[in-house]
């Protein structure tokens, strides 16, 4: 396979896997070795095994950081500060795209960015959906509300209200009652603390808005 055959067939993905080039009579071990030397050249970016995407020129379609980070850990959702921040319910940028699962802790440098997985438990995994992006891509996301409470619970000190003021929530993107009742399912004693510190926080703002 050519370069140009590679482009035509995947230009308009964002990220492709080897699966989808060895239809028909393509020889597996000739691909794998060009895949290796477009990789090596700059043509390719391996993200991990048999996942790849097109480097600038030849691609067509810019991978969202949210969609690869499903890609790399399928069965994943992104969460943190990385979802706060993609909803607005923080002010700062997130370089770092960190998602939760139910496997092992990992970090990954790729050369389309840092990507953390975080481990939780089973029963902690919900409060998450299916969310449209740039360029027809999507991707799981926690909702702003579970998105605080994975980083509480993965934080040291998350539910101190230190911490939580220094997040600078935008409490007008939470839904109080929706941080509750997943607080709830979660039945975690730091959590609980840390919904009522948000609660209290909340209440704050708009007695200030008041005055």
């Amino acid at each position: 396979m050519k370069l140009k055959e590679l482009v035509e067939i995947v230009g308009d993905e964002p990220l492709f896997e080897t699966g989808l080039l060895l239809a028909g009579a393509t020889d597996p071990f000739d691909l794998r070795r060009q895949l290796s030397r477009w990789t090596g050249s700059g043509h390719v970016y391996q993200l991990k095994r048999g996942l790849y995407a097109l480097a600038p020129p030849w691609r067509k379609t810019v991978p969202h950081p949210f969609l690869v980070a499903n890609r790399l850990r399928p069965g994943s959702y992104v969460s943190g500060l990385s979802a706060l921040a993609f909803f607005d319910a923080i002010p700062e940028y997130v370089a770092e795209v960190t998602s939760v699962s139910g496997g092992r802790p990992e970090l990954r440098h790729t050369p389309l960015g840092r990507f953390s997985f975080r481990h939780l438990r089973a029963e902690l995994m919900f409060g998450y959906r299916y969310v449209e992006l740039a360029g027809d891509q999507g991707a799981f996301v926690a909702t702003p509300e579970k998105a605080l409470l994975d980083l509480v619970h993965l934080q040291p000190g998350g539910d101190e209200r230190a911490y939580l003021e220094e997040l600078r929530l935008n409490c007008d993107v939470l839904c109080l009652a929706r941080l509750e009742g997943f607080a709830k399912a979660c039945d975690r004693p730091k959590i609980t603390r840390a919904v009522r510190r948000v609660r209290s926080l909340a209440d704050d703002d708009e007695e200030y808005e008041a005055l």
